[in-house]
């Protein structure tokens, strides 16, 4: 439980400074780029594993050597970030004055500016009346039902008929799988413009396929069962572009951080549920728990077209209204160099407006 209570902080984490740092068709790649780092993690720890295994020394069992060993590593890499980490790019140490300026100024085309200490009730309460906010939450549950494969495959490989060592290199590749498909993923993405949805659509449809292939294929086709469970990994793709996506569609500063905290709290609650289909009375084949999988998987690939459906049916509305001037000729007071208090226009990309108070903003698709 304390493990999860301290993980729990990193992705929403994340996505904010992602979202402070870089442009929104920037943000797909680098959501992507550092998402897939939990493939690499999955082969380095794999090999820990495997490595732990061999252990003969002192009292510890295997697991216990593995979890001192990723432990050093985890709060080793967490005070590095405490200490060198900025969390945004106006305090971003590695940046001269003019530096920050220009990597404030480069995010004036997303309109979802940049950190923001004061808490906003309204923006609470449009990010809780907001339906996209809902739809992402359910395609985050939904997705991650079948995220307790994560924790079965071992018992599934396993049950092939291979060795504890065997399964535990064979393990690897899942994460080799996942940062193929994750890399592959956004980089489609990010060079086709509004694609998102559809290229989430079409990386979800393999593991449609290895859903079939696991249900079916003879038991005794070990080599075919195994490949199609690798399979099934490809569909992470999809949750990865939705994170960058909820982002880039989700302006202002305590609505971003409640929607994310929203998805995050679903995707929390899809990964609680999924262990729980998983019964030994199902066992060998599992194929109760395939079918639920199967059933979220063809749910999360309708959420998706359903998403960019609503999100482009406001853009053609916002492309017909009159311009909004609401915001137009805001002014703040500011000290200049000879020391005279002068009033400056604040441009509208910067006054922490949502996606809904800013008709200018236009959803990414």
């Amino acid at each position: 439980m304390v493990l999860g209570i301290c993980e729990g902080s990193i992705t929403a984490g994340f996505m904010i400074v992602t979202s402070m740092f870089y442009t929104r068709n920037e943000q797909t790649v680098r959501v992507g780029y550092w998402f897939l780092m939990n493939g690499v993690a999955q082969i380095i720890s794999g090999f820990i594993a495997f490595g732990t295994l061999h252990i003969r020394a002192g009292s510890f069992e295997a697991w216990q050597w593995l979890m001192i060993i990723t432990g050093v590593l985890t709060l080793l890499t967490a005070l590095v970030f405490w200490l060198f980490f900025p969390d945004s790019p106006a305090n971003a140490w590695f940046l001269t004055p003019e530096e920050r300026a220009t990597a404030v100024l480069r995010l004036k085309e997303n309109q979802t500016g940049i950190e923001n200490k004061h808490f906003k009730k309204e923006q609470l309460i449009e990010a809780l009346t907001d339906p996209k906010t809902w739809l992402f939450a359910l395609f985050a549950a939904l997705e991650n039902v079948p995220n307790s494969l994560s924790n079965q495959r071992q018992i599934i490989v396993s049950s092939f008929g291979f060795t504890r060592l065997q399964t535990t290199l064979l393990g690897c590749v899942n994460g080799l799988i996942e940062i193929v498909t994750i890399w592959t993923g956004v980089t489609i993405a990010s060079r086709i413009p509004n694609s998102r949805a559809y290229v989430s659509f079409v990386y979800k449809m393999p593991m449609i396929v290895a859903l079939f292939l696991i249900n079916f294929l003879p038991w005794s086709n070990k080599i075919g069962l195994l490949c199609a469970q690798w399979v099934t990994g490809i569909g992470t793709t999809a949750f990865v572009l939705s994170l960058s996506w909820i982002s880039s569609v989700t302006a202002g500063h305590t609505k971003r951080v409640t929607v994310n905290a929203i998805m995050l709290s679903a995707y929390c609650i899809g990964n609680a549920a999924g262990p729980f289909m998983w019964k030994a009375k199902y066992q060998p084949r599992d194929h109760i728990p395939w079918i639920i999988i199967g059933i979220c998987n063809t749910s999360c690939m309708a959420l998706l077209l359903t998403i960019r459906f609503l999100l482009s049916t406001e853009n053609e509305r916002r492309n017909r209204e009159t311009p909004d001037e609401t915001y137009e000729n805001i002014y703040t007071e500011r000290v200049g160099k000879s020391g005279v208090t002068e009033l400056v226009k604040v441009d509208k990309e910067f006054l922490d407006l949502t996606d809904i108070q800013n008709r200018d903003f236009r959803y990414v698709l």
